[in-house]
């Protein structure tokens, strides 16, 4: 049996942890390991600090390998023990209190933050931003009442800071040297976009702020700047930047200039000797991102499994990790004569878009409010993509280019395999993709388990739920999980509960008062807290229109090529020679290239282009039609038979009460969609008994039934009971569809909702409790007031001011768009 080489590791950190992985998994039984480790902890993802600092995330949640993991590898951690000294020549490490000898030894000791050189600096209170002990401080001194706090730093981590304070009640003042904020990531305009959206949330910002000394007895107390200006402090957080920590290296006699000099293979000058991650420096370049960290990881294992490998430095992007402000940035954007610019403002929107072209090639962008379309700009900048037949539209993202209208989601199946998705860890769409097919990976945990992608910072989260949507279809869905999503422990219905109990009419409010764990929520709990917001204050809750689901956002259908179907509403299915001149007219106009009639009985015109949309509403509203709100979470359509106007069978008028239910209840939002039927006599030609609300005509009155499906699941309705008169079965109807829609969960059928409700408990407020009933019509009425808008007359109007924007937008991903 070969004995064990013994591999000795100086730094538990990110990239360290990493290329453990990577050894492991290529050869597990090569090398006896004992891992060194400054902090009293292993191996944690430090780029979720920031989660942690706001309360978003516990310390618990960020840990990458516990010690179970460490035990399943038989790694001998000294966590707590900082490494002081190697020795080359008997190849032993030594520390405080012990020591390891080495046949393989690797170096990755990160970095330290770069403290300014001014008077105070070494106070108590004065702190940096890197590990777990800097978060526990900083919380500590934020639980003081009316407590201050000055950043020194209006970078990445400082503003991550500042913002995580703030979210803490802190009063925060940034202090920034240059000009504007993020200098290295951002141009001027972004910066000042920023500034302003922080400034919004209670931050002050200082630009061009000069720190002279930080002040206080015993402690810090104040900031003073060169100018005069003095700030109250009851800490100080120093986030100007960091220099790699290479001190044991220069002592070992390794070659070290900024970093710890290693070649492509990650060897030092010590062949027996590795270093890696922000210690070290590959080609005069010294990275702080994690993605060429994780690349390094991948070749140092390669190199101590004796496989040829490459370090080759890479592009990478920034993405800010403060919840509500999407930020993109990759490339350089300086300014340069042989370099021209295109810019897009939306100053309303609070949009900036600039693209940096050298030679027809995006060689820098900055994205701001709008981040939809960094990964596709990045995979062009990447590759160097000649963008000379793109550039009348480039400005304007993928969803512009080519003949179709791409939607988010048709934008990203429209993206090469080889596309980067995670920054972070360097993960294409290609390998997404294969890992959900080949593994059957059906939950977003899954995926990051078995590919790390969305595993870092997150930032890419929107992206791969896409990826997962697109590639499982049905088989994922984000939005049947308990609890509500990860922003929160509260389910559905303890969510309705509250908002009713406590009174909140906001979604800020609804976060603030039910303890979420992020600042702004998810694309899973926005749609659903907007949908419980109107439903229970309609007259009161502005409906948060950037917290739906896009085809309620575009008032559309969208398909798989990236086009729209357009549905106006036929009430009860009826439909006359003008309304059929007009649909004909506009599929002539748009050069619509399909026309179909739906289960519904309505007619469908596939395949509209996404800019055409108003036009065709318009020409469509100039001929009496509305939208046929065949996108929405709500009453989709009424589906009658002739009845006893035309039919011989014919018990009632069918098609006049089925029209009439339509009129009064359609545009009310509801759980999920609605969709009713009313048959003239029992032959139920209008399939009343597959439907979520049915009504069978019979002599003796009208017969309704509900809580049917005939859709994957496929189940006959429930009869709710028998009334005499057309007003007793429009009451009964709308009385069961408001009590639907103030118990059922967001995207909750009623069949499901019937079945955890109970059938009898249904049956005993409807059909058996007339004040109850009335109670519930009454709010449906009311609620009808401020629900029933066209929103097709509104966009072309202009009274609607919204544009089609992504849910990215306001600061989280987009949400997997289901086909309900």
């Amino acid at each position: 049996m070969n004995k064990k080489e013994k591999l000795v590791i100086v730094g538990a950190g990110m990239a360290s942890g990493r290329m453990l992985e990577h050894l492991f998994e290529a050869d597990p039984e090569r090398f006896d390991v004992t891992l060194f480790g400054a902090e009293p902890r292993g191996n944690y993802n430090r780029i979720m600090l920031s989660p942690v600092l706001a309360g978003e995330k516990s310390f618990d949640q960020i840990v990458t390998h516990d010690a179970a993991w460490y035990d399943a590898h038989q790694v001998e951690c000294r966590f707590g023990e900082t490494v002081t000294r190697i020795d080359r020549a008997a190849k032993v490490v030594h520390s405080a209190g012990s020591e390891a000898p080495y046949d393989k030894l690797v170096i990755a000791t990160g970095s330290a933050p770069f403290m300014i050189p001014v008077a105070g600096r070494d106070l108590p209170g004065v702190m940096a931003f890197r590990d777990y002990d800097d978060v526990q401080a900083m919380v500590a001194a934020a639980g003081k009442k009316d407590a201050k706090a000055v950043v020194i730093g209006g970078g990445l981590l400082g503003l991550e800071a500042a913002a995580a304070l703030r979210l803490h009640g802190m009063e925060v003042v940034v202090l920034h040297l240059m000009g504007h904020l993020m200098e290295r990531q951002l141009d001027a305009a972004a910066g000042y976009l920023l500034q302003k959206e922080l400034e919004s949330r209670g931050i002050k910002i200082h630009c061009k702020a000069q720190t002279s000394a930080i002040l206080g007895r015993g402690r810090t107390e104040a900031v003073l700047l060169d100018d005069g200006t003095l700030y109250p402090a009851d800490i100080v957080v120093m986030a100007v930047g960091i220099r790699p920590e290479a001190r044991i290296a220069t002592d070992a006699g390794l070659h070290v200039e900024r970093g710890i000099v290693v070649d492509d293979r990650m060897l030092t000058s010590d062949p027996d000797i590795l270093a890696l991650g922000e210690c070290c420096e590959h080609n005069n370049i010294c990275y702080g991102l994690v993605a060429p960290l994780y690349d390094m990881a991948k070749v140092a294992a390669k190199t101590l499994t004796g496989v040829e490998a490459t370090f080759r430095s890479v592009d990478t992007a920034t993405q800010l990790k403060v919840t509500g402000v999407s930020l993109y940035s990759a490339g350089d954007f300086a300014d340069a004569p042989d370099r021209e610019d295109i810019v897009l403002r939306n100053s309303g929107a609070g949009i900036y878009k600039r693209l940096v072209l050298k030679d027809n090639r995006i060689v820098g962008v900055v994205l701001y409010g709008d981040t939809t379309d960094g990964a596709w700009y990045f995979d062009m900048l990447r590759k160097g993509t000649d963008v000379s037949e793109l550039r009348e539209t480039l400005i304007f993202g993928q969803s512009r280019q080519g003949n179709a209208s791409l939607d988010p989601m048709a934008a990203v199946a429209a993206l090469p395999d080889d596309a980067e998705i995670c920054g972070c860890n360097g993960v294409c769409k290609g390998a997404i993709v294969s890992a959900i097919i080949a593994r059957d990976l059906t939950s977003l945990d899954d995926v990051r388990a078995h590919t790390k992608a969305s595993a870092s910072c997150g930032s890419c989260t929107g992206l791969v739920e896409q990826l997962m949507t697109l590639t499982l279809g049905d088989k994922y869905n984000p939005d049947a999980v308990q609890p509500v999503c990860g922003c929160t422990t509260l389910g559905h219905g303890d969510v309705r509960r509250l908002i009713k109990a406590k009174r909140l009419k906001t979604i800020p409010a609804v976060m603030q008062e039910l303890e979420w764990k992020t600042s702004c929520g998810c694309a899973k709990c926005r749609p659903a807290l907007n949908y419980y917001l109107v439903c229970d204050w309609p007259d009161e809750y502005a409906d948060d229109y950037q917290s739906r689901f896009v085809n309620e956002r575009v008032h559309a259908n969208i398909q798989k090529d990236g086009t729209y179907s357009v549905v106006p509403r036929m009430w009860g299915g009826v439909t006359s020679a003008k309304e059929l001149r007009a649909i004909a007219d506009v599929v002539d106009k748009f050069h619509i290239p399909s026309v179909k009639v739906t289960g519904g009985q309505r007619i469908d015109m596939l395949g509209v282009r996404k800019e055409d949309l108003p036009a065709v509403w318009a020409d469509l509203g100039r001929a009496g039609f509305i939208s046929g709100h065949a996108y929405a979470k709500g009453l989709r359509t009424v589906k009658t038979c002739v009845g006893s106007d035309w039919c011989r069978f014919g018990t009632q008028d069918s098609t006049g009460l089925g029209i009439r239910i339509e009129k009064f209840m359609w545009g009310a939002w509801t759980p999920a969609k609605v969709k009713m039927a009313v048959s003239g006599c029992p032959r139920n030609c209008a399939e009343a008994t597959c439907k979520d609300v049915g009504v069978i005509c019979v002599d003796s009155g009208y017969e309704i039934h509900f809580a049917g499906a005939a859709g994957l699941d496929i189940r006959g309705t429930e009869v709710l009971g028998l009334v005499k008169t057309e007003d007793d079965a429009l009451e009964h109807i709308v009385a069961l569809v408001q009590m639907y829609r103030e118990q059922a969960h967001y995207l909750e059928r009623i069949y499901k909702w019937a079945k955890r409700v109970g059938l009898d408990e249904i049956r005993r407020q409807i059909l058996d409790d007339p004040q109850k009933r009335k109670a519930y019509f009454d709010r449906f009425a009311f609620s009808r007031k401020f629900a029933q808008v066209d929103p097709w007359s509104e966009r072309v109007s202009g009274k609607d001011k919204h544009e089609f924007r992504p849910m990215a937008t306001i600061g989280f991903p987009v949400a997997a768009e289901e086909a309900l």
